[in-house]
């Protein structure tokens, strides 16, 4: 399970456990008409709703998400912002359901004819009306505020700490030659996993071994291009903190999808250039005490291509507990 970022509010069910977790997506589009988005139909409760589903065993929530959205709809595409999670009740106790938004780029749907034999491109206010279940028009509410104030189009800027090391203490070569543990091993495949929800086209990462090892299954599984950045490293940090936090802000000059492998004592240096490009609201959602984050966990920075860079959502996932 994801560590979560979205954090359930559970104003109307205080201390209930939840005992069904479930992920999903508000496919949107913006055109000459304005903004749309796609409701599904499902025959077996002949109701218009969201592509979602159940959570699998061994999947974090965003995993989740775009597994539901490709099977259901035929729609394999990167996650937006996150969307407030939803609450109600199920026969078997208390449902969540995450959401995020997707933007859908001219790609063909396929519903997939068993859980969705339709679906409807409309407006937002005519998928209120539509929606079967009231608390869906919650998420679909937010959406429409982010894209009212321009933070809605975004490309995601990812930042992971590597995988699980082998101890400083029993090594004896270089250092940037120390590989990853057992544990580290099973955590980059997982990374690779989660990783897939955001789709990050290119990687950049310290170039000592226990970080390529860490992003080593995602580059091999989506083909990202990799970029080896020295003042990554732990000792080109502790040299120049200033060109390790001049390689971050490049990667906002650049504008596109990236994800960032480096180490822990680099991460205070790395969150704090993240804040300068976002609300102090947002910003104390980074990390803020050593260690920062744990070995293989991330945080997700969404940023708004129409806002200056500015960062407008923040998560954070930790994709594997051992």
């Amino acid at each position: 399970m994801s560590s979560d970022a979205l954090v359930e509010d559970q104003t109307d069910h205080p201390g209930e456990p939840v005992a069904v977790t479930a992920a999903g997506a508000i496919p949107w589009r913006a055109n000459r008409d304005g903004l749309e988005v796609l409701l599904i139909h499902r025959p077996r409760y002949d109701d218009w709703s969201w592509p979602k589903g159940k959570i699998d065993d061994g999947e974090t929530v965003p995993e989740c998400a775009v597994r539901e959205v490709r099977e259901e709809i035929g729609l394999d595409a990167p996650l937006g912002i996150p969307l407030p999670p939803i609450h109600y009740h199920v026969a078997s106790g208390l449902k969540v359901v995450y959401y995020w938004a997707v933007k859908v780029n001219g790609a063909r749907l396929v519903p997939d004819g068993k859980e969705v034999d339709s679906v409807m491109w409309c407006s937002p206010d005519k998928a209120a009306a539509l929606l079967s279940n009231p608390s869906d028009t919650v998420p679909l509410q937010h959406l429409r505020e982010a894209h009212a104030r321009g933070g809605l189009d975004t490309w995601p800027l990812l930042v992971v700490r590597h995988a699980k090391a082998k101890p400083r203490s029993s090594w004896t070569k270089a250092e940037g030659e120390r590989p990853l543990a057992a544990t580290g091993i099973r955590q980059a495949q997982a990374v690779g996993r989660l990783l897939q929800a955001w789709k990050p086209p290119r990687v950049v990462t310290s170039p000592w071994l226990r970080c390529v090892a860490t992003v080593a299954p995602y580059a091999k599984a989506s083909g990202a291009k990799v970029k080896m950045a020295e003042a990554l490293t732990e000792h080109r940090h502790e040299r120049s903190p200033k060109k390790t936090a001049g390689i971050i802000e490049s990667l906002f000059d650049k504008q596109k999808p990236v994800a960032v492998c480096t180490h822990r004592p680099a991460l205070p240096t790395v969150l704090a250039q993240l804040a300068k490009h976002m609300p102090a609201r947002l910003g104390s959602q980074l990390p803020a005490a050593d260690p920062y984050l744990s070995p293989g966990e991330l945080v997700v920075c969404h940023v708004a291509n129409a806002k200056g860079n500015n960062v407008v959502a923040v998560e954070r996932f930790k994709p594997f507990d051992d």
